[in-house]
């Protein structure tokens, strides 16, 4: 079975992350980044099916020179091969041309009889990527799983169990497929060191729009849909106002919340 996970680079929530001062996109190069965390279920998940069959595991990103970090991240935990999409024309695009980048780049990549995402990027967690990418490749979607089972490899079925507040759901597609997975659906593994220094010769390729067949046109800000139109740094943190209880701490703390239109 040949499956294609799609990973995304995003800034680290632990950095100040920002946005650029020239056009109000997410500033993706001048602070640490790392492969999204929601992502590395969706590899687990591939590699998991791989290793109690057959097949490989090829990821999939789009994005600047720091991308090739989630990648690398991806085969030390055992991908077979990657791919990165790289072009400055598809600086400040949507999901909806991210959605076309990556539908093509699946396309040159052939034959996946899978095709796996995390249930959203830690940096934009709209979710909307997975459901137009199966639009693009014309594919069945089960999205938001919190289970999987794939039965007779390909052209066989996937199916999940999609977990919702008052019930759970049972879902069958045929493959090939598109699934998105939650973080409740395995542990994702540290890569171990000889997974470090395997990746080291796994093959990986560098695609450009022109390899996809991709007109600039159709990505970047002046292609996207929605953009920001401003942003305003978060003013820091004020000192909190410390009050000594000397058994009006009720009553205070009540004219507070009042007072803030709390209560």
């Amino acid at each position: 079975m040949n499956i294609v996970v799609c990973v995304k680079y995003v800034p680290d929530a632990q950095s100040d992350r920002t946005f650029n001062e020239s056009d109000s996109t997410t500033d993706r190069v001048g602070v640490d980044g790392l492969l999204s965390e929601l992502d590395e279920y969706a590899i687990e998940e591939a590699l998991k099916i791989v290793e109690a069959g057959e097949g490989e595991v090829t990821v999939l990103t789009v994005g600047p020179d720091q991308a090739a970090a989630a990648v690398k991240k991806a085969l030390q935990m055992g991908a077979d091969k990657g791919v990165h999409v790289n072009d400055e024309a598809i600086h400040g695009s949507d999901s909806v041309a991210t959605s076309l980048v990556l539908a093509e780049a699946v396309r040159k990549i052939g034959d996946a009889d899978l095709v796996l995402t995390g249930m959203a990027s830690t940096d934009g967690t709209m979710s909307v990527v997975p459901a137009m990418l199966a639009e693009r490749l014309g594919l069945p979607q089960v999205t938001f799983a919190s289970e999987l089972t794939v039965d007779g490899g390909a052209g066989g079925t996937v199916t999940i169990r999609r977990d919702g507040d008052a019930a759970s759901e049972t879902i069958q597609a045929s493959l090939p497929a598109l699934v998105s997975v939650t973080d409740q659906i395995n542990e994702p593994r540290y890569p171990s060191f000889k997974g470090i220094m395997a990746a080291k010769k796994k093959p990986v390729e560098t695609w450009s729009l022109a390899d996809l067949g991709i007109d600039a046109s159709q990505v970047g800000l002046d292609a996207a849909w929605t953009k920001v139109e401003s942003f305003t740094k978060r003013p820091p943190r004020e000192q909190g106002q410390i009050v000594t209880d000397e058994g009006d701490g009720g009553s205070k703390l009540a004219e507070f919340l009042s007072a803030q239109k709390f209560v």
